[in-house]
């Protein structure tokens, strides 16, 4: 088994599921118990994740010196670099930031190195810190290098000590999966294959239900699909999938979902919320507002649906979500008790409340299951597929729970909402026109609140400014931009600015996550 000392990273879980993936199992330990779990439990390895400190900072989480001397195997990961630079006596300092994209450069001396075999002279690697080790602890040793950080991968070779200010773990990182299997291999831990457990799931909801009935919260997305045709295979009649249209959604989203809940053999209910979603929206501009009103909105109207199934007989004590994890770890949710031993999260920043996690509220009557909660996006799509369930229902775009209220920077007006309507439509037409939507992750227009001079029909014009973020991604944690043909954003541009009025002008978004979240909201 292999540790991973959780810091706080967006991506701790991920590194988790890294290791798994080469068949090896894993463990998420906190900081402060680390050290004494290692020494009864005895893993091959240890991995120090990445987090949102400064290790000089005011109690930033550390960890115990004496880890560094079990005699096992370590990898530190961005923050667990500068962790063990910390604790071992070397220097960090607020260094030259880095995020998205460097390129990693090798000592042509240290090529035939354990943790180096099969890695090449230099290779594209996913950068996310603020913070620099510039002196490095007796015994180490600096393997690798950026041109803005001379200590990007650093070995202590004697102790088998290794750590790496980039991020191994995220799909854009070249070659991570090959350093994770050096690093494994250096362990020399046991392989055991690993499979996704559907049965086992299933299995947990019923025992969890028992004779009650749960009520499904669904979107027509990918995760909210997958996530009921689990729970209705557990407990089939006792699950009711209830779709809350609340205008704003897509065109067409009420249909899809009729037409996956046939497929399924189960009728879904529609709860018409469109004119109660604007006014409650009224006024506001905070996006974290935005979120939490939209999330306890939808709550509200789930805890009526629930009263009106109680009084026909049905003991509805559940509400089912598609959550996943990219959620749960943006949203900076706590572990619940169930996760204690395996899941991190405790130290992670708050990056945005997820209206199906941060945006609900704490008095909710209705527990919640949720079936690929401690899933990654491309894992949930291969459990759908698993499912029998056709690849039109599996590789839909994602789209926001919240809809076009977090693609509408400031308050969401029945204008601007039809704008954003009209432009999200011209994205993708032209997207499909072009045959390259099939290959994009997600792709949207959003109305920025910015306003920019124009001049149309030879008249100055004053409009809005719209954003086109068109981005390519597997699991949601890390992400970067489509590169679209010039003539087909020129295509997209023109139709947008001609036909919407009060639109003055397109600008295409070329960043990456980090730093940038995929939605602009």
């Amino acid at each position: 088994m292999i540790f991973v000392v959780d810091f706080g990273s967006q991506v701790a879980h991920l590194i988790s599921r890294r290791i798994r993936e080469q068949k090896v199992s894993v463990q998420i330990v906190s900081p402060e118990e680390a050290i004494e779990l290692s020494k009864k439990q005895k893993p091959s390895g240890i991995i120090l994740s990445g987090g949102p400190s400064s290790v000089y900072q005011k109690n930033a989480p550390l960890i115990d010196p004496g880890i560094f001397s079990l005699g096992v195997p370590i990898l530190g990961i961005c923050y667990g670099l500068q962790v063990a630079a910390k604790v071992l006596n070397g220097k960090v300092i607020p260094g030259k930031k880095e995020y998205g994209p460097a390129e990693l450069k090798l000592e042509t001396r240290n090529s035939k190195l354990e943790i180096t075999k099969n890695l090449p002279g230099k290779f594209l690697v996913w950068m996310s810190h603020g913070d620099e080790v510039v002196e490095l602890p007796k015994g180490f040793e600096a393997i690798g290098s950026t041109n803005d950080v001379k200590n990007a991968f650093v070995a202590d070779l004697k102790n088998r000590i290794f750590a790496v200010q980039f991020h191994p773990e995220v799909e854009h990182t070249e070659y991570g999966e090959q350093l994770f299997s050096n690093f494994i291999e250096i362990c020399e831990s046991k392989k055991q294959d690993y499979v996704i457990g559907i049965k086992e799931i299933e299995e947990e909801i019923k025992n969890k239900v028992g004779n009650k009935y749960v009520i499904g919260a669904v979107s027509g997305g990918v995760d909210s699909t997958v996530a009921a045709v689990i729970t209705a295979k557990a407990i089939k009649n006792q699950f009711i999938p209830i779709y809350v249209d609340n205008g704003l959604m897509r065109d067409g989203t009420r249909e899809h979902v009729e037409k996956i809940f046939k497929h399924i053999g189960i009728k879904a209910d529609v709860v018409d919320a469109k004119e109660e979603t604007l006014k409650k929206l009224k006024g506001i501009v905070d996006p974290e507002t935005k979120r939490k009103i939209i999330g306890k909105l939808y709550i509200d109207i789930f805890e009526k649906e629930m009263k009106k199934l109680i009084i026909s007989g049905k003991n509805v004590a559940f509400l089912m979500q598609g959550t996943i994890y990219s959620d749960v770890i943006e949203s900076g949710a706590p572990r619940s008790p169930d996760e204690q031993k395996d899941k991190g999260t405790q130290n992670a920043d708050k990056i945005k409340s997820h209206h199906n996690v941060g945006g609900l509220p704490k008095n909710m009557k209705l527990q919640l299951i949720e079936p690929v909660r401690n899933f990654y996006k491309d894992e949930v799509r291969k459990i759908g597929l698993d499912l029998g369930l056709p690849e039109e229902f599996v590789y839909k775009q994602p789209f926001p729970g919240p809809g076009y209220g977090v693609r509408i920077r400031g308050e969401i007006t029945e204008k601007r909402l039809e704008q954003e309507r009209k432009a999200d439509n011209i994205v993708m037409e032209e997207l499909e026109k072009a045959g390259v939507l099939k290959n994009v992750f997600q792709s949207f227009a959003v109305m920025t609140g910015a306003n920019s001079t124009a001049v149309k029909g030879d008249g100055r014009n004053f409009g809005e400014v719209v954003a086109l973020r068109v981005i390519e991604s597997k699991d949601v944690m890390t992400s970067t931009w489509s590169r679209l043909p010039y003539d087909l954003l020129q295509k997209i541009s023109s139709r947008i600015v001609n036909e919407i009025p009060g639109i003055s002008r397109v600008v295409y978004d070329i960043t990456t996550k980090p730093p940038a979240t995929m939605e602009w909201e």
